[in-house]
């Protein structure tokens, strides 16, 4: 495969553990939180932890974080990059930091609950607050607060969730540090060279680790496939939002019709044939879902996505996930 661009795409899988979760490249990673995390004492090093927990009983449920380390604090970071926008996503996050907080129980001993920071960042390749007031606002730094003084109840636990597609700073107007990485993250996979003003020792170690054609065989099969992923999950998503944009139109033209031959016809005859017009029109309709759900489902994508996309019920989509295995 011939790589159109010159640099890895950063919300591909391979792109964004390769850049910011392998050993050789950990001066990438804590450059990124300590620009993220400026209240914070610098971090100076870094251990890469085990990015698959199971749970505490075999009924659990997995967590499998797409990066997570520990500086040399004990204080835990969980990075993930987030595709596309779920119902649940902020339950999600709050589910996966509680394994970085159980995790630090000591048994056996006389321990007394004292807990190390837990720290969740969410890049995200979506916008996640749309309403007008908030449309420049692209980094959310959340922690527990008292809700009647607005003080800062909880220190220890902070969810920092970053919308990539807000920012719209162009090349010459990058000034901080943190422009510089949120511009990378969004625009590295359509550079040709290293910008003027990222040439500096740690970003010129990021783009000589991102250039695909220094890729081993190996990792450049790794990144065609993830490569795939990306741009085949966003095209089911995109397809699937234009699928549920046509038959909305539909619907209400089916509506429409329905309602105008029901009116327009005192015979028993028209209304009969109005109806069936009407109830041929719905179940083309659920057919058209139905076949749209389908493909999303030998996609992987998860059925909150696709209720979303389509409309259709969580139970809906189980129903028809079964019927497409017997």
């Amino acid at each position: 495969m011939e790589f159109q661009e010159r640099y890895v795409n950063l919300f591909t899988d391979f792109g964004f553990k390769k850049i910011f979760g392998t050993e050789m490249n950990k001066a990438l990673m804590m450059d990124f939180l300590n620009v993220l995390f400026t209240d914070l004492e610098t971090i100076t090093e870094i251990t890469y932890l085990k990015n698959e927990h199971s749970g505490y009983s075999e009924l659990d449920r997995k967590a499998v974080f797409d990066l997570y380390c520990e500086n040399d604090k004990g204080e835990k970071f969980i990075v993930e990059v987030q595709r596309v926008k779920q119902k649940f996503f902020k339950d999600r996050s709050l589910y996966y930091a509680t394994y970085a907080i159980q995790e630090q129980a000591v048994r056996g001993k006389d321990w007394k609950y004292e807990l190390k920071g837990v720290y969740t960042v969410g890049v995200m390749d979506f916008m996640f607050d749309e309403r007008p007031e908030n449309k420049e606002k692209l980094a959310h730094y959340v922690q527990l607060m008292d809700k009647e003084t607005c003080e800062i109840f909880y220190d220890k636990l902070t969810f920092l969730y970053l919308e990539v597609p807000k920012f719209d700073k162009t090349e010459a107007e990058l000034e901080t540090n943190f422009d510089k990485w949120l511009f990378i993250l969004k625009n590295l996979h359509r550079l040709d060279k290293i910008p003027i003003g990222l040439q500096n020792k740690i970003f010129e170690h990021l783009f000589e680790q991102a250039e695909i054609a220094k890729f081993n065989k190996k990792e450049r099969l790794a990144y065609e496939s993830s490569l795939k992923e990306y741009r085949d999950f966003a095209s089911a998503i995109e397809t699937a939002k234009e699928e549920a944009r046509i038959e909305a139109r539909k619907e209400g033209r089916a509506e429409g019709l329905a309602e105008g031959l029901a009116e327009g016809r005192a015979e028993g005859r028209a209304e009969g044939r109005a109806e069936g017009l009407a109830k041929g029109l719905a179940e083309g309709l659920v057919e058209g879902k139905k076949e749209v759900t389908e493909n999303l489902i030998r996609l992987g994508i998860e059925h909150e996505v696709i209720s979303q996309s389509t409309g259709l019920s969580k139970a809906q989509i189980e129903k028809i996930r079964s019927e497409m295995t017997d």
